[in-house]
């Protein structure tokens, strides 16, 4: 087997940096540089332990993009903090930190790739969608993108770093029917219609009253999908209880609106900076340097640039 293409949830990784490092890591000037440096090792530890061929960090072009507010308005929204320019709350000492990692990804020669309109899960979910030569590894700490996990054409896996790296999971479709007691043969599509039904406060999702996890993934399993199951609850298919073809009629308005908002997109019009071959040394090695010193990123750059040489050679 070739190589992987690693796609990095990059805002789902420098947070989980940011929140695990202290902010007291500062540079000359006092800005802290904790989600930078942690996010720098990461990148360092996945060069040296998945070995990739390929790499792209993923960006949110827009957090909470307009198409599924509009299908669903909680979408988020307890997380906003400025309605009118729909801002994300976000500690006030990580927001300046994000221009500096992505000025060490272009010194480096990191690809990056974002879509106007979309977050990262759908720059993910597209790139997946469209990679047909190499296996592809996820990096991620949100469990929405389960969803992508696959076989063909080329086999799909999830590193699912929410517990940290010490408890780093790979998930691939066999690994997540296990997990969830979900059908293996479309198990990922599966985990977004369950996901769909349970809920997810932490999005804004509501899911159906009365529907926990355990009663979605055995109805997704009975029926094949939320459209199995919907058409078999119109039917009065007597394998569909009572209480859930009632819990579904009163969440129809939610159900309806909700797969917009749940499954990742396929299709968006995603813009890659640049040639996404992980280099063996960097781009602007220059610049690397200094932006080294300027925020003091220490040994945390040059693990960066070791991993870079490791991989590669």
């Amino acid at each position: 087997m070739s190589r992987p293409l690693v796609l990095l949830d990059s805002a789902s990784l420098y947070f989980r940096s940011y929140y695990a490092l202290p902010d007291s890591m500062t540079a000359p000037d006092g800005t802290p540089v904790n989600a930078v440096r942690g996010f720098a090792d990461t990148i360092a530890r996945i060069l040296t332990e998945r070995r990739p061929s390929r790499l792209v960090a993923c960006l949110d072009a827009d957090w909470r993009p307009a198409f599924r507010v509009n299908a669903l308005p909680s979408y988020k929204a307890h997380r906003v903090a400025d309605p009118v320019n729909n801002v994300e709350e976000v500690p006030d000492t990580l927001t300046p930190q994000v221009p500096i990692i992505l000025d060490l990804l272009d010194a480096v020669g990191l690809a990056t790739a974002e879509a106007g309109g979309y977050e990262a899960d759908d720059v993910i979910g597209t790139l997946v969608h469209r990679e047909s030569v190499d296996p592809v590894e996820v990096v991620s700490g949100d469990r929405d993108l389960f969803q992508v996990v696959r076989e063909e054409p080329t086999p799909v896996r999830v590193i699912y770093v929410g517990r940290g790296w010490a408890k780093a999971e790979v998930l691939g479709p066999r690994e997540l029917a296990a997990r969830y007691d979900l059908p293996e043969l479309n198990s990922g599509l599966a985990y977004a219609d369950m996901a769909l039904l349970r809920g997810d406060p932490s999005d804004g999702l509501p899911g159906v009253t009365g529907v926990g996890e355990k009663t979605a993934a055995k109805l997704i399993t009975r029926f094949g999908s939320l459209e199995g199951l919907l058409a078999a609850a119109a039917a009065d298919d007597k394998l569909v209880p009572l209480r859930v073809k009632t819990a579904l009629r009163d969440a129809a308005a939610y159900v309806a609106a909700a797969p917009l908002v749940v499954r990742v997109a396929l299709d968006a019009a995603v813009t890659v900076d640049s040639a996404d071959v992980v280099p063996a040394e960097p781009r602007d090695p220059d610049r690397v340097r200094a932006l080294q010193e300027k925020w003091d990123l220490g040994a945390s750059v040059d693990r960066l640039l070791a991993a870079l040489a490791a991989v590669r050679a």
